[in-house]
């Protein structure tokens, strides 16, 4: 029998999460690597399995895996979704309870409530979901205790509050005027630009929340440093987006793909994609620079290829499915569509370009749009997104290990042909 048959064989006990294998706590160790402190420990089902996947699976069939059978191989991040959301009472009363019995600051602690219930909640939760996720795949399920899977769903809702806290922001000086599927903080009666110093409660709440929970635990400064780290990435990254598309300044010659990839690499990437990845890493013990090296090599390939998607359906998505009503053509972005309208433009089409595009009129945002779709960039687009999650599994397959490839493939597929 050809070993790569015989593989096949045995791989049909030892491939991921077979619909009749018992649950993780039985597996035991057998289950998921141990990765402690750097070292890669992997138990006897996740070696063989990982050896018959590298023989026997192409990265592109096994994801598909992951979208078959739906009942049998439910959505992980559907399954932890309900224990997310319901963590988030906690998160609140651990950042208002003891002081709204302060005469002092009980205001401003009731306004925090409230801009965190308005701000923190609504989305889509994957970076958050994240991180529960990975740490569920690199932890053993025997350390897997009450206290340790807090502090994981707590540090994903720290991602979700840093979310908010660039969201809020971001809505402000994009002029933006809905977020999932509500009006702008901004916007609500009475906040106007108050909700600047909301924005940086917001970021305060995820360091008192690290210091609340994870302040004894031996990763608490590379989680400390990672968010700190991370912040100033996306900050760095939404600076390049406004200095490139200054209002009232319309500079084609600045909307180059070398810029755009720029941009998104450290406005959305390291943020979206690295930093819930990150984080769970370094609670499982894993905080070699190799490891994290890998994992950023097809995190940031995955937030670029994420961006481009955000980027397209801000102009062709249905905003009843988005939550949001795009305004990139208006707020003169340098988005995706534009740079590959000018590499595709003929003079006179770039001309129409400059006539129209960063303005407000609702005819020059339709003048725009006509031209795109002259030029297909719809079937670009969708050229593009396969191209690039082609290149997405060639990263996992080269980079994944010594980490399960599931946590990679799962945040792939997730995003494949997203609508929202």
């Amino acid at each position: 029998m050809p070993l790569s048959r015989w593989l096949r064989s045995v791989g049909v006990f030892l491939l991921p999460a077979p619909c009749w294998a018992p649950q993780e706590r039985c597996l035991g160790f057998l289950w998921r690597p141990s990765l402690v402190h750097g070292c890669s420990v992997l138990g006897a089902w996740h070696s063989a399995r990982c050896w018959c996947q590298a023989w026997t699976e192409e990265p592109r069939a096994l994801c598909s895996s992951y979208r078959m059978n739906g009942n049998q191989k439910s959505d992980v991040y559907a399954q932890e979704r309900q224990d997310f959301i319901q963590h988030f009472s906690q998160i609140v009363k651990v950042l208002t309870e003891d002081e709204l019995g302060n005469p002092e600051t009980r205001d401003a602690i009731v306004r925090l409530k409230e801009v965190l219930e308005y701000n923190a909640v609504g989305g889509k939760y994957n970076r958050g979901i994240t991180v529960l996720v990975a740490f569920r795949e690199l932890v053993e399920p025997r350390k897997q205790d009450a206290d340790s899977l807090q502090r994981a769903l707590t540090v994903g809702w720290c991602v979700e509050l840093l979310q908010a806290f660039l969201l809020v922001s971001d809505d402000i000086m994009d002029s933006s005027l809905t977020r999932r599927g509500q009006i702008c903080w901004y916007q609500k009666p009475g906040i106007g630009l108050d909700a600047v110093n909301d924005a940086l409660l917001l970021e305060a709440c995820i360091y008192r929340l690290l210091k609340h929970y994870c302040r004894e635990q031996p990763y608490y400064l590379n989680l400390m440093e990672l968010f700190l780290q991370t912040s100033y990435q996306t900050e760095i990254g939404q600076t390049l987006d406004l200095i490139t598309a200054p209002q009232g300044n319309v500079d084609l010659d600045r909307f180059t793909e070398k810029r755009y990839k720029s941009i998104v690499k450290f406005k959305t990437a390291f943020y979206s994609f690295y930093l819930p990845v990150a984080a769970a890493m370094y609670m499982a013990g894993i905080d070699g620079e190799k490891e994290h090296a890998n994992a950023r090599k097809i995190l940031l390939e995955m937030g670029e290829f994420f961006q481009i998607q955000d980027d397209y359906l801000d102009l062709f998505g249905d905003p009843s499915m988005t939550g949001k009503v795009g305004t990139d053509i208006q707020d003169n972005k340098c988005s995706w569509l534009v740079v590959q309208c000018l590499q595709r433009a003929t003079p006179e089409q770039r001309q129409i370009l400059q006539e129209n595009y960063g303005q407000k009129e609702a005819e020059k945002v339709a003048r725009v749009k006509a031209l795109y779709e002259e030029l297909d960039l719809q079937a670009v687009f969708r050229q593009h997104e396969e191209d690039s999650y082609s290149r997405l599994l060639g990263l996992i397959k080269q980079y994944a290990a010594p980490l399960p490839q599931a946590i990679f493939l799962r945040l792939a597929d997730k995003i494949y042909k997203r609508k929202k």
